[in-house]
């Protein structure tokens, strides 16, 4: 996820030097939008894999 948003992240960069300012723009939202969301997948399964970590300690205890 994180290599898309840096993919669209360049190309809006890309577009905006070559005077595409519109569509430069658009893939640059588009690259925010998906840096976001892999920043909060990251968390949800990070506290998923400390749930389940503790949930297996216990179980071997």
């Amino acid at each position: 996820m994180f290599r898309w948003a840096i993919i669209f992240l360049v190309v809006g960069a890309v577009l905006a030097l070559l005077g595409f300012g519109g569509i430069g723009g658009a893939f640059v939202e588009i690259a925010k939008i998906l840096f976001f969301i892999a920043i909060a997948l990251f968390v949800i399964f990070g506290v998923l894999g400390l749930m389940a970590g503790r949930g297996i300690k216990n179980a071997i205890d």
